[in-house]
């Protein structure tokens, strides 16, 4: 649990995407438990619902950081940061339980990732869990690649370039992390495709617009090309989402709620007249533990809201408005998201734009009960304020997305729910007693571009934490009334179109997930770019084993997911290991290494490392099944 939270955190503040814990938590277990003796699937699926509970609660980090962005925060403070994750996590717990029965056991949804998390537990304890040693060969790789690039820093990060044409300032260039290849290979090939759209869209069209009408430009189209994108292209982005966010709502709806109400039905039958297998927590149980959640969520915005002099009667009817908004937005976008896990898998589900669009709802509302805010202070408690409830709702829609795929694995290898459930509960209690000092660690050691814990530490170092950047402009522009509307509504008709694209090539069977245009928006270059070179080289070596047949095809998505989890978890690793140094000595614990010229033979070499490793992936998807 502890070592999948702290790998997500630094992935998700590095980058600003997180990935699901479940095969490789799984496949440790398997190593760990071997070594005591006497477990099975049964033991091995408890050991990774726990731990993918717990690293799923990371993408509190998707929203959290803005209140450190604007200076509400200087840091984050322990029971503060843990209650909106225990509060947050135990809601999507809750409101999954009804969910389970509909969208898990009676729904015809593919689950791909709680799918896949089932075969490799079955496979592994049928072979002896030899998977384990693919996922940990491919972790170590990637963790000498990201030491040599962050401590090290022998190997260049990647390569960007940026250039001039009448005018119009381009960019390209990408990055040289293996976690991100391994991102992109399990995100499939249609979500790359998706998010390389967007990559179009900004960077070869929307951004050498802009930058033609800059002059600014002819002197450094590079830093022209990043300001425009920073300042506008991102809130295209955030259109684009927030389009594809209120579309996936409006049409789950009338499946959602029948849905729950199916489940509900199911559940007023006693206990013992149900086999082992469909045995959920009881939902009154539930429902008052859910309700009860209220007190300390009411106590968390009391607490927030004290500093600013707000006292009785608006004190407390800013509590019951976050409260009764954490639980009816929580509500459905936990349902949302949930079902969405079912259609695309945990990793491709939109949390980020579940942010967006809380923040978005979050900053209209917020003067209806606080009334418009004047003045630079009360503007910042309001932003805060927005940020601090979707936060919570970010928690619950996370955890409420990971825990139906856990649940589909459990159905698959013959689990008990309610033990399932229990041990979702733990997970999300330990994630949140262990999240806050992992925060703490990384923003003491990194800081956040626009918000250094201390004077004197590298800006260039910083961790980007872009989710929760673009979320808190998009709040502190709604509430400040300078947000540019033209760009929010342009990235509204693309967002769109992108819908439009998505429906038709569904119904074709193929995917476009219309969400993903935006974040490849939003998202920088870099991260993008390296994403989409790991989707394209899946897509093109099993395009390449179709003729082998389908047992070629199966062993070679199974090796991919084993190797891409290790670049995950290696480079993961790497980067809290690293923090944990800075935080320890008080100073970088990176050699860089001096002298002229050094710069562009640290490219060079980054280079040639990142396509050695790209084409020993290739070859390992390549390499037929062993027979028998």
């Amino acid at each position: 649990t502890v070592v999948f939270m702290a790998a997500n955190v630094y992935m998700g503040l590095k980058t600003g995407m997180t990935f699901s814990s479940s095969i490789p938590a799984a496949l440790i277990a398997m190593g760990a438990l071997r070594a005591v003796g006497g477990a099975g699937v049964l033991e091995t699926n408890i050991v990774q619902t726990q731990a993918s509970a717990a690293g799923t609660l990371c993408n509190v980090i998707l929203v959290l950081p803005g209140l450190v962005l604007i200076g509400h925060w200087h840091g984050f403070p322990f029971w503060e940061t843990s209650l909106v994750c225990l509060i947050g996590g135990w809601l999507g717990v809750a409101f999954s339980i009804p969910l389970r029965r509909a969208l898990v056991v009676e729904a015809d949804l593919p689950y791909p990732e709680g799918v896949a998390a089932a075969e490799v537990i079955k496979t592994g304890q049928d072979t002896g869990g030899g998977g384990l040693a693919t996922l940990l060969t491919a972790a170590a790789g990637s963790g000498l690649v990201a030491f040599a690039t962050n401590g090290l820093r022998v190997l260049a990060d990647g390569v960007l370039t940026a250039f001039q044409v009448g005018g119009a300032a381009f960019s390209l260039g990408t990055g040289y992390s293996l976690a991100l290849v391994g991102i992109g290979y399990l995100v499939g090939i249609g979500a790359c495709l998706a998010l390389l759209t967007g990559v179009v869209l900004a960077w070869g069209v929307i951004v050498p617009i802009l930058t033609a009408h800059m002059p600014e430009a002819a002197a450094d189209p590079g830093a022209a090309a990043q300001a425009v994108w920073g300042s506008h292209v991102r809130l295209v982005g955030a259109g684009v989402i927030a389009v594809g966010g209120f579309w996936t709502v409006a049409a789950l709806a009338a499946p959602i709620w029948e849905s729950v109400r199916a489940a509900l039905t199911a559940a007023r039958r006693p206990a013992r007249d149900l086999p082992r297998q469909e045995r959920d927590l009881p939902l009154p149980w539930v429902a008052l533990a859910a309700a009860l959640l209220a007190v300390p969520l009411i106590a968390l915005f009391v607490r927030f809201a004290a500093p600013m002099g707000l006292h009785g009667t608006a004190l407390y009817a800013l509590a019951a408005a976050a409260v009764l908004f954490c639980y009816g937005f929580g509500a459905a976008m936990a349902a949302a998201c949930g079902y969405l896990a079912g259609l695309l898998g945990s990793s491709t589900s939109p949390i980020s734009g579940i942010g967006i669009l809380t923040a978005m709802v979050g900053a209209l509302a917020i003067p209806l009960v606080l009334g418009p805010a004047a003045g630079p202070e009360a503007q910042r408690f309001a932003v805060a304020a927005v940020l601090l409830a979707a936060s919570v709702i970010v928690t619950t829609a996370s955890i409420a997305n990971d825990n139906l795929q856990d649940l589909k694995t459990g159905r698959i290898v013959d689990a008990t729910p309610w033990r399932q459930q229990a041990v979702l509960i733990l997970g999300v209690a330990v994630g949140a007693l262990v999240i806050t000092p992992l925060l703490a660690l990384l923003y003491e050691a990194y800081g956040f571009v626009g918000a250094l814990p201390r004077d004197g530490m590298d800006p260039g170092t910083a961790l980007t934490v872009p989710q929760a950047s673009l979320v808190t402009q998009i709040a502190q522009g709604i509430v400040g009334d300078t947000l540019p509307w033209s760009m929010l509504l342009l990235g509204c008709a693309v967002g769109a179109a992108a819908v439009a694209a998505e429906v038709v090539l569904k119904r074709r069977g193929l995917s476009f997930p219309a969400l993903t245009v935006g974040i490849g928006m939003y998202l920088p270059l870099s991260v993008e770019m390296t994403i989409g070179v790991g989707g394209l080289l899946g897509f093109l070596c099993a395009r390449g084993l179709r003729r082998a047949g389908p047992d070629a095809e199966d062993a070679s998505r199974r090796r991919g997911v084993l190797i891409a989890s290790g670049f995950l978890v290696g480079e993961s690793f790497v980067g809290v290991g690293l923090a944990a140094v800075d935080a320890a000595s008080g100073h970088s614990s990176t050699l860089a290494v001096a002298g002229p010229g050094f710069a562009a033979a640290a490219a060079w070499l980054g280079l040639a490392v990142f396509l050695l490793a790209l084409a020993l992936f290739a070859r390992a998807l390549r390499r037929p099944p062993v027979p028998g």
